[in-house]
């Protein structure tokens, strides 16, 4: 994939569970898009999740915590889930290094993937810097939900969001 080609999501809403696919690089940029999906599928009703990591080529802290934001919001409901598949090396240790293990099921290798084809893109919405800055606290402050041990790698990035958070 080209460096200035822009990751896409696909999804199957309608698939029980929901399957998202992600191509691309899954960053701070795209990650309303995923939060927005999940928060309008859990709106609807919708609690079983997978995102296939087949094809992500790499990821950030911001998409991880909004991923993390979502799996504690989904073991507040009776049968909430959220499988992140089909992961590679690197993307495994990422989820793994900041405790996604323990909020969601995280697997690699060659998950079935049995259900839906994901083939609905979803667009982005436009955002401010303030509203990135939002999201972007928002999902640091759910990895530290998530393990106690995130709270040093991401301290001063959380103080620096809710700074500027504040500031505007």
């Amino acid at each position: 994939m080209p460096e200035t080609a822009k990751p896409v999501y696909l999804v199957d809403a309608y698939s029980d569970p929901v399957v998202i696919r992600i191509t691309g690089r899954a960053s701070f940029q795209n990650s309303a898009t995923i939060n927005d999906f999940i928060s309008e599928c859990m709106r609807q009703g919708k609690t079983r999740f997978v995102i296939d990591f087949q094809d992500c080529e790499s990821m950030d802290s911001t998409f991880l915590g909004v991923l993390a934001g979502a799996a504690l919001k989904l073991r507040k409901c009776d049968s909430g889930s959220l499988v992140l598949a089909r992961m590679g090396k690197r993307n495994l240790e990422l989820a793994r290094n900041l405790g996604l293990q323990h909020l969601a099921t995280v697997e690699c290798g060659d998950f079935p993937m049995n259900f839906g084809a994901p083939n609905t893109p979803l667009s982005a919405r436009a955002m401010t810097e303030l509203d990135h800055a939002r999201l972007a606290l928002e999902a640091h402050e759910n990895l530290l939900a998530a393990d106690e041990g995130n709270r040093s790698k991401f301290q001063d990035v959380v103080a620096f969001l809710k700074n500027r958070v504040e500031q505007k």
